[in-house]
């Protein structure tokens, strides 16, 4: 299992869109990596748009970046929420100075706006924050996923097995 030494960081918060939570999740555990979801409360449960329950088994001031490999973040609605805890932002910024793979689906892309990592990225998302992903430096491409060194993005669900397959190749190599 190429990922079983890989431990890597989900972020969760209401309102998140149901697969591109979990479908990555999974993508990664059946590799063997160990895959953490970390909300604004250890052992709360969140819920997606569409009902899916999750329970996170972290708070987000629990978690020390080095720690980990990679982290995710999803889209939906939640990316808005999570952009607003600076743990969070900590928590990327520590990835891209670190250059370890962050994976970012959808809306996710406000996190990434709010830890003003996206100056000259390439990156893709949901065509409705696109001009959000350009202010902020960024050069967004519709494509279904765009591998920019160790940052991930895709657009929406129906890009999440290019997505999930990428991730998991870039953190193997990482």
């Amino acid at each position: 299992m190429r990922l079983s030494n890989k431990k890597v960081i989900s972020l969760v918060h209401h309102e998140y869109e149901d697969l591109e939570l979990t479908y990555p999740y999974y993508r990664l555990i059946e590799e063997g990596a160990t895959v953490h979801y970390v909300g604004e409360k250890a052992g709360e449960k969140y819920i997606g748009k569409y009902g899916v329950p999750v329970v996170s088994d972290y708070a987000y001031d629990d978690i020390n970046p080095a720690d980990y490999d990679a982290i995710l973040v999803p889209g939906g609605w939640a990316p808005d929420k999570i952009r607003r805890f600076p743990s969070v932002l900590k928590m990327v910024q520590h990835m891209e100075e670190n250059k370890k793979p962050i994976g970012q689906i959808c809306h996710a892309g406000w996190v990434l706006i709010s830890a003003k990592v996206l100056e000259g990225k390439k990156v893709t998302s949901t065509p409705g924050i696109r001009d959000d992903m350009e202010n902020a430096g960024a050069t967004w491409i519709d494509e279904p996923v765009v591998i920019d060194g160790h940052l991930i993005s895709a657009r929406r669900p129906p890009d999440l097995p290019q997505y999930g397959k990428a991730f998991a190749d870039v953190l193997a190599n990482s």
